[in-house]
């Protein structure tokens, strides 16, 4: 900043510079127009893709939750060579005698072979629980409420085309799965309309 001979100060050439930048700042409306128009298309694009993860881990959570018990019980009364019986459960200590699994379940050492454990009598020694489902998500047996594998792994009294079926709150069959059993011990996943062991997921 430097004074004239009149007295008077001339302002810095990069001072004008400022006042040029400061007249154009901010958006115009067109801008924002774009701007809102570009984060309508990614939020239509996003939301759906999330909601689809997030299903998915969901159904994929509670299918293999209670594959993951199947297992471990049948390797468990293989391994200590006694009967190992999964049970639904919803209070994770007793067996409802419900073909609802989506209240939880439980998986206890069933020495005696019980087919029909006493609903409301603790089983001991308990092996693991699971809790209900925090979700709306439907999981219903054709049938059966136990299931006992033996010394051999075999599941006893389980016929072919025993499946317990996972519907979520909709309905829609793309997130239906079911567990498959067989006499064998024999436990998968299928997915909707597929049939094995005489029954086909619905």
């Amino acid at each position: 900043m430097k004074t004239t001979n009149t007295g008077s100060v001339e302002s810095p050439p990069w001072a004008a510079g400022l006042a040029r930048a400061g007249c154009t700042a901010g958006f115009t409306l067109l801008e924002l127009l774009i701007t809102m128009a570009v984060a309508t298309i990614l939020l239509t694009i996003a939301i759906p893709s999330f909601q689809y993860v997030t299903n998915s881990n969901r159904i994929a959570g509670e299918i293999n939750g209670l594959l993951g018990d199947l297992e471990f019980a049948r390797s468990e009364a293989i391994k200590e060579g006694q009967y190992v019986s999964v049970c639904a459960s919803s209070d994770g200590q007793t067996c409802s005698n419900s073909q609802s699994w989506q209240n939880g379940w439980i998986v206890f050492v069933n020495p005696n072979n019980n087919p029909a454990v006493t609903p409301g009598v603790p089983v001991l020694p308990l092996l693991r629980l699971q809790a209900g489902f925090s979700s709306t998500d439907t999981f219903v047996s054709n049938g059966i409420s136990v299931i006992t594998f033996n010394r051999d792994g075999y599941a006893g009294g389980i016929a072919n085309g025993t499946i317990i079926t996972l519907h979520d709150s909709t309905g829609n069959t793309a997130w239906t799965r079911c567990a498959s059993l067989a006499p064998s011990g024999e436990v998968i996943t299928e997915q909707y309309n597929v049939t094995n062991n005489g029954a086909t997921c619905t």
